[in-house]
C-alpha cells in the first residue's frame, strides 16, 4: 500500500495544477498575495514555522523551488502586501509548489483545523464572537499580530476586516487539507487572480 507522501509526491498531483494561459504579472501578484496569506493562516492556528514548510517541501521533492530559509523568505517577500516586498518574481512552478506544501501541511493539521472550525460553527449557532474559545482566540490574535507586523497595510487595516480575513482562511484551510486541496486551492487561486 503506498504511503501518503507517495501520493502526494506524484506526478498527477503535480499535472492537476494546470493552466489555460500564462498568467498576467497582475494576475502572478494575486496569487502570490494569497499563497501569503494561506500560509500566514497556516502559521497562527497550527504554529507552523520556516523548519515544517522546509520539511514540507522535502517531504514532497520540492527542494528545487524551496530549498533554504533563504529562498523561502524570498517566495514570502514576493507578496505584494508584504513590507519590503519585490525582492522576487513568483513563477507558476514556484506557485504549484507553495500550493503543493500548503495543502501537504494542510493535510497534517487538518484534525486542529476541523476542530476550529467546529468550534467557529457552535459560535456562531450561539451568536457568541469567536474570541470566547480560547482556540480561536488565540489563532485570531496571532494572526492579527503577525498580519500588521508583515504586511504593508497592516497598520491601516481595522481589527474587523482582520477576523473576517483570518476566518474565512481558516475556513478555505479546512477545504485545502481534503484529499484534492492542492486543486481546489490552485482554481481558487486562479479565480481570484481575475477577479481581484
Amino acid at each position: 500500500m503506498p504511503s501518503t507522501i507517495k501520493s502526494d509526491t506524484s506526478k498527477p498531483a503535480w499535472d492537476e495544477l494546470t493552466l489555460a494561459s500564462q498568467p498576467d504579472p497582475t494576475q502572478l501578484d494575486n496569487i502570490k498575495a494569497q499563497l501569503d496569506l494561506v500560509l500566514l493562516a497556516l502559521e497562527a492556528l497550527a504554529n507552523v514555522s520556516s523548519e515544517a514548510i522546509l520539511q514540507a517541501a522535502a517531504n514532497l521533492n520540492l527542494t528545487n523551488v524551496v530549498a533554504d530559509r533563504v529562498s523561502l523568505w524570498r517566495l514570502r517577500q514576493s507578496s505584494p502586501l508584504r513590507r519590503g516586498q519585490g525582492r522576487k518574481r513568483l513563477d507558476v512552478e514556484e506557485a504549484r509548489a507553495l500550493v503543493l506544501i500548503i495543502c501537504h501541511l494542510a493535510k497534517q493539521h487538518q484534525e486542529l483545523i476541523r476542530r476550529a472550525v467546529t468550534l467557529l460553527e457552535q459560535l456562531t449557532e450561539q451568536n457568541r464572537e469567536p474570541h470566547q474559545a480560547a482556540l480561536l482566540g488565540d489563532y485570531l490574535d496571532g494572526f492579527s499580530n503577525t498580519y500588521q507586523e508583515r504586511m504593508d497595510d497592516g497598520e491601516n487595516i481595522s481589527p474587523d476586516q482582520l477576523t473576517h480575513l483570518a476566518l474565512k482562511l481558516l475556513i478555505d484551510l479546512l477545504f485545502y487539507s481534503a484529499p484534492n486541496g492542492s486543486r481546489r486551492l490552485w482554481l481558487a487561486l486562479l479565480d481570484r487572480s481575475v477577479r481581484e
